[in-house]
Parts: structure tokens; C-alpha cells; sequence
């Protein structure tokens, strides 16, 4: 069971308070009108991803769903703008949003710090962990491929 009603809209409020001085932006949320699911649309600007191979967009659109259980349960991460990702589906496949910090959500994660994950995702796929999708595979392939190598050649003494 998740905390009343009242006091998790108090903590809903003070994370967005907290997210709109981190974000630059002021969110309008008003605890005594809210009601669960509670739907916050999200714009990521200045954040450089992928719309196809070898086509970088910096804005992304992506919405965020927090129902009565919010703390116990995780929010609900989805897609609106194309993304070619390997952990994040295309809308046309449901638009899911694949991180680690959802899988080990707890009740004391802050909305800011999953925020903080979106963004280094969205920059920073993680090839090894892709969604079994056609377009997530297809972009694990190329980033696995396109991923920084070294080559390194150890010497000892002077040599």
C-alpha cells in the first residue's frame, strides 16, 4: 500500500518543484486539483540522440505516468518522437523505455534523478541491453558497430 492520496501529491509536487529549477521550466501542478494517473509531457531539448542511422536530433518528446502507487510503484515511461534507440522502442512499438533505473526503482527515487537517466540514455545507448523490437536490435547493431575502439600494446621496461 502506497502512501494517502493527500501526502503523495505533496511529494509529487516537491519533486516537480525540484525538477523545474533543475530543468529551467516551471511546471503547473496543483496538488488539490490532481488526480491519479497523473500524465507529465515531457520535451528534451539540446540532447543529441538518433531519428534514423546517421541522423542526430537534439529534441525529444516522451511522457511520464504516476499513478496512485507512485513511490511503491515505478512510473510508466513512454515515447511520443521518433528515436532510433536500442533501449528505447519507436512509438509505432509502444514507445517503452528500457533503464535500469526503472528496474531497480524504490520508494525513495526522486522524479529528478530518473529524469537525470533519461537524458544520459538518450545520448548514451547501451548496445548490449536492447528491446527484442526490430528497430531496437537494428539500432543495437549500429551502435555496437559505431562504439569508440582501442587498441593497445603493452611494453615493458624501455622498450
Amino acid at each position: 500500500m502506497g502512501l494517502p492520496p493527500q501526502v503523495l501529491k505533496r511529494r509529487i509536487a516537491t519533486e516537480l518543484r525540484d525538477c523545474s529549477r533543475y530543468l529551467g521550466s516551471d511546471f503547473k501542478f496543483d496538488p488539490d486539483k490532481a488526480e491519479f494517473p497523473i500524465r507529465i509531457d515531457m520535451h528534451l531539448s539540446k540532447v543529441v540522440g538518433y531519428e534514423a542511422p546517421d541522423r542526430p536530433i537534439t529534441e525529444h518528446d516522451f511522457y511520464i505516468i504516476l499513478s496512485s502507487e507512485y513511490g511503491i510503484q515505478r512510473p510508466e515511461v513512454r515515447w511520443k518522437s521518433r528515436i532510433f534507440h536500442p533501449n528505447i522502442m519507436d512509438p509505432s512499438d509502444g514507445g517503452y523505455v528500457c533503464t535500469k533505473m526503472l528496474d531497480k526503482w524504490d520508494f525513495s527515487t526522486p522524479l529528478l534523478t530518473f529524469l537525470k537517466g533519461v537524458e544520459i540514455l538518450v545520448s548514451e545507448p547501451n548496445p548490449m541491453n536492447p528491446f527484442g523490437t526490430d528497430s531496437c536490435m537494428e539500432a543495437a547493431r549500429y551502435f555496437a558497430d559505431d562504439a569508440p575502439k582501442f587498441d593497445a600494446q603493452i611494453r615493458y621496461g624501455d622498450s
